[in-house]
């Protein structure tokens, strides 16, 4: 195997000539004759484990594998993806894609339906099997998976005696009331709330797990029903808004990940909104909190239930690959329970396969899993298998319009029903 630069020659594409029949049948092992898979990956936090596992696979099938070194920018690997694919490119087989990215490239990956069974697909969680799947088209199977979490500093709730927040206005209530008491005490940088509020995807994370949570829907429905002009959308956006300049300071709308961990991390923070990567960095030597915090399923409105955005990553398969039965052979054996499990106890990463969550051992490597599991069976993902192509634009539009609410330029109702209507738009010209 070799680590490969990608070379952006562009060769012209030969048909699929492999009965789908025959593809149901294949594994981890040989074809018929040995073949090169290229496979992109790296960043999204897998370290060296993609190379280290097609090498064992390459190993088992006696084919060969080529890792194809991308950026670590996610647009930046999106936009390599796209370019590749709109010129049909046979240098890269096999791809590890952001959940978010199925539907903008579903026109150029294979469909893994028949290659996988019902019965596998069961083993995955159905969120993740729902948002890899676009008309009908089994287009990724998940590699690893990531939602939304609360953290929280375990020993300011019990120095003020209150409980781990199950709604938004108790986790409110608490952030104001420990913020204000820590800086009557000489804390004068405390804030009860961080989270990621600048305009950009993760904002359409924290947007749609708000709504969400408020039983407002998914902004967009599977059905590509747009569901965003309702009283529970408005009174969770209402709620969001009031945070900035009370809890959470007005940098907060320029906040991504990293600068909400920075200031949680610090010290500095009652309450932090992240994903599940934050609690290892968190509990490192020289972190301020280590020992003192604790993640729980993020807070809801009232009379619903906690919901959070699904992350991760996923393997996917061009349609241009010169080496099909191959390449699906690579995909399934990436996303195997054997392989899953190696990368959770190698490297921390969540499975995206549901009994992974009963092994102790995988559990004991990760402590966020046993509060991940739950999470996961209630997640959503982003509307990007039903928008197709167009997510780009309705995520945009998204994060645009959340981010002048909580910047106060705009009433949430008002926005609402604008983003409403531009969504609608977008769906009459788009998908």
């Amino acid at each position: 195997m070799s680590l490969t630069p990608l070379h952006r020659s562009v060769h012209r594409p030969r048909g699929w000539r492999v009965a789908l029949g025959l593809l149901a049948l294949l594994g981890v092992t040989s074809t018929a004759q040995a073949a090169e898979v290229a496979i992109a990956c790296g960043g999204g936090g897998d370290g060296d484990y993609c190379p280290t596992a097609a090498r064992a696979w390459a190993a088992q099938s006696g084919n060969s594998v080529k890792v194809v070194t991308t950026p670590n920018a996610t647009t930046e690997k999106l936009a390599l993806f796209q370019q590749l694919l709109n010129s049909h490119s046979q240098d890269v087989d096999v791809m590890m894609v952001d959940i978010a990215w199925p539907g903008l490239l579903a026109p150029h990956l294979l469909d893994l339906g028949e290659a996988v069974s019902p019965a596998e697909r069961e083993a995955f969680f159905p969120a993740l099997i729902e948002a890899n799947t676009v008309d009908g088209r089994l287009v990724a199977l998940p590699w690893y998976t990531d939602a939304g979490l609360l953290y929280y500093r375990q020993d300011l709730l019990d120095k003020y005696q209150r409980p781990v927040p199950q709604t938004w206005q108790e986790m409110t209530d608490t952030a104001a009331s420990i913020q204000q008491a820590e800086r009557a005490a000489g804390a004068d940088e405390m804030w009860g709330f961080v989270f990621q509020g600048r305009a950009y995807e993760g904002l359409t994370c924290n947007a749609l797990e708000w709504i969400a949570g408020y039983d407002g829907g998914r902004i967009v429905e599977p059905d590509g029903t747009v569901t965003l002009d309702t009283p529970q959308a408005t009174a969770a956006l209402t709620e969001a808004a009031s945070w900035i300049g009370t809890i959470a300071p007005r940098g907060v709308l320029n906040y991504t990940e990293e600068e909400a961990r920075g200031v949680f991390q610090s010290g500095n923070a009652v309450f932090m909104r992240n994903w599940p990567y934050v609690w290892s960095l968190a509990q490192r030597e020289g972190s301020r909190v280590r020992g003192k915090i604790g993640v729980a399923p993020l807070p809801h409105g009232p009379d619903a239930d906690s919901v959070s955005t699904l992350g991760g990553w996923n393997f996917a398969v061009s349609r241009y690959t010169d080496t099909p039965e191959a390449a699906i052979s690579l995909a399934r054996y990436m996303t195997s329970a054997e392989v899953q499990r190696r990368h959770a106890l190698n490297n921390g990463m969540n499975p995206t396969r549901i009994a992974l969550y009963d092994d102790a051992e995988v559990v004991a490597a990760n402590p966020t899993m046993s509060v991940l599991r739950p999470v996961l069976m209630n997640a959503v993902a982003r509307p990007s298998a039903v928008t197709g192509e167009a997510y780009a634009r309705v995520s945009n539009a998204i994060f645009n319009g959340v981010h002048a609410v909580l910047s106060g330029r705009t009433q949430p109702a008002a926005a609402l029903a604008d983003l409403d209507q531009t969504l609608t738009r977008l769906k009459r010209r788009q998908w």
